[in-house]
């Protein structure tokens, strides 16, 4: 992309109210604003005069290229915003997402509708309520409908033509007792739809319709004489009180009403909305939006009051908020002083600091308890050994031989306090000859850390010799030949009375034995000798069968290896036709090798 010309764009920018985009250098939209004025918003990052925090001026360096979108009203440019954020998900933005987490309830619009629970919207389907943030309401709505109303819970396509043709039978449902069987024609489409239309005002917050009419079923049916289908209507408006008492009741004078209240700190905005219908609180919602740039408590409420809004489906004509709002909303903007709104208010406030204490006493919660099961054993271990940096990453080293034979050495690391197996080595001593631990050791450490400094991989925090003040000594005598020295702090653990030896030091640390350090210590040098054992085992048992091999006469050392190395065994090696062992090493030693292993079975 060419070099980015800002002022040539913005003259192209209009006086007019709509949406912007920023681009990248390739290509992507990295930030999307709404503004009254697109000219005098978008020149504003770019005045130098313009004391912008620091995540701007990265922004403002990453832009290559302006659009704009001019609009008609400055809500329609909220909305505009709103989409594009949630499309182009541009990094500088926070981030409004489709809200597929939480369920809605949906009353179906096919014949005989069903009301039922889906995370997946789909206008097309039917009417949908929600979403509903906490379960237990949603849960509670359902139950009572259940208790309230015979709606089926079958997805059976109950038109005209298949009741007519008797295709469907009742099922358990209706027999006892909570549906009516529209499917054989026992309930007229019109009764049916009698206790869809409560549903319909239950779900919107208005009981007053539903309780009028079981009160006016009660009456008929006391008025006819039937007293036990009174008793049941009866039941169904104490189930309706019920509810309406459990239900948090403000004020019925505020009939209609959106609440938000936002608090915020450096950089995250914690925002409350209530959604009250007929003086009740019928939805409520909280949640945490980072700050991606330094927005403000009013930029960043007025894009949420509309995500809100258009998520709920709400058309509220008043908006009672805790901060002075100038943006077009569609609706009478409040922050109320006094009165009923002020408790409102109060009340939405009180859920907002509460839930960002809540999450400021859950970081803090988590970050105690990351450190107490990463750090924790690594803060006692610095202490402990008086180092000045935590042991993040520390190596040791181990050798192993039984009786002189085989001598192999080996390194463990451990970062953050676990085995890191990745970064495991084993050494094949070269230099020394015979049992010879401190020569061993000052091989190793030798060959280890050459070829870290050669290829600049990092040194450890901390490296540990499985081994008292002779091994210790002899790494330290490697170390020195490395400049590396007193660079990085070494120590020895002794096997007897697990001392820990500090370089030049001739007394030995005694750490205490149920010291969490101590056991990583431990679990550290077991480690490292697990490994030189097992890698010793393998070494000694590829050199029997190499020895085994070299029984074989016309077969030296190199050429059992050659055979070991391509078969993986003596019983591949014995099982193999001539032809494959005569690839290897060519036809006539392999008629030796064959002829071998035919006279060995044949004892």
């Amino acid at each position: 992309m060419a070099e980015f010309d800002y002022k040539t764009e913005l003259t192209k920018v209009p006086h007019e109210p709509g949406v912007y985009r920023y681009f990248d250098a390739s290509g992507e939209v990295i930030y999307v604003g709404k503004a009254k004025d697109l000219k005098n918003r978008v020149s504003s990052y770019f005045v130098k005069s313009n004391q912008h925090d620091r995540k701007t001026q990265r922004l403002v360096s990453q832009i290559r290229k302006i659009e704009f979108t001019i609009v008609h009203t400055e809500f329609d440019a909220l909305l505009l915003e709103n989409q594009l954020i949630k499309r182009f998900q541009p990094r500088y933005n926070i981030l409004l997402r489709d809200d597929k987490t939480y369920p809605f309830i949906c009353v179906t619009n096919e014949r005989f509708p069903r009301v039922l629970t889906t995370r997946r919207i789909d206008r097309k389907m039917g009417t949908f309520y929600g979403p509903y943030a906490q379960l237990r309401p949603m849960y509670a709505l359902l139950e009572m409908f259940s208790q309230l109303f015979t709606i089926r819970t079958c997805n059976l396509n109950l038109s005209p033509e298949n009741i007519e043709a008797k295709k469907f039978k009742v099922c358990l449902e209706y027999h006892i007792g909570n549906c009516k069987g529209p499917c054989e024609g026992l309930v007229s489409e019109a009764d049916y739809l009698k206790d869809i239309e409560q549903v319909h005002s239950i779900l919107k917050g208005n009981i007053s319709p539903a309780q009028l009419y079981f009160k006016e079923r009660m009456l008929e049916s006391a008025n006819d004489l039937a007293f036990e289908q009174a008793q049941q209507y009866k039941e169904k408006l104490n189930v309706l009180q019920n509810f309406q008492s459990k239900s948090t009741v403000v004020n019925p004078k505020i009939s209609d009403a959106d609440v938000f209240t936002i608090a915020s700190d450096e950089s995250a905005a914690y925002i409350n909305f209530m959604k009250v219908v007929n003086g009740t609180i019928t939805q409520t919602n909280t949640v945490e939006v980072k700050k991606k740039l330094d927005e403000s408590d009013s930029d960043l409420l007025t894009m949420l009051i509309v995500e809100f809004r258009t998520q709920y489906g709400s058309e509220s004509k008043e908006i009672i908020t805790n901060i002075p709002l100038d943006a077009d909303l569609k609706a009478e903007i409040t922050v109320p002083q006094i009165g009923d709104k002020r408790k409102l208010l109060d009340m939405s406030l009180k859920n907002v600091l509460y839930f960002r204490r809540e999450r400021a006493e859950r970081a803090a919660a988590e970050a105690t308890g990351n450190a107490s099961r990463k750090d924790r054993v690594l803060i006692r271990l610095k202490q402990d050994l008086q180092l000045k940096t935590l042991p993040n990453r520390i190596e040791c080293f181990d050798n192993s031989n039984i009786q002189g034979t085989n001598p192999v050495s080996a390194m463990v690391c451990f970062i953050d306090g676990k085995p890191s197996p990745k970064n495991y080595r084993h050494f094949s001593i070269k230099s020394v000859v015979g049992p010879n631990d401190f020569a061993s050791m000052y091989e190793v450490v030798s060959r280890r850390y050459t070829r870290v400094l050669d290829e600049q991989t990092g040194l450890p925090d901390l490296i540990v010799i499985d081994g008292g003040k002779g091994q210790l000594s002899a790494a330290c005598e490697a170390l020195k030949e490395l400049n590396l020295y007193g660079q990085v702090p070494i120590i020895g653990i002794a096997k007897r009375l697990e001392e820990i030896y500090f370089p030049e030091d001739s007394l030995p640390l005694y750490i205490d034995k149920k010291s969490e350090s101590l056991k990583l210590i431990q679990r550290i040098r077991d480690e490292a000798h697990r490994f030189a054992i097992t890698y010793h085992r393998d070494k000694r048992s590829r050199n029997s069968l190499i020895s085994e091999l070299e029984n074989i006469e016309g077969i030296g050392k190199k050429t059992a290896a050659k055979l070991l190395k391509y078969f993986k065994g003596v019983k591949k090696i014995r099982e193999a036709p001539l032809e494959d062992v005569a690839v290897v090493v060519g036809n006539d030693k392999a008629q030796k090798v064959k002829q071998y292993f035919e006279t060995i079975s044949q004892q």
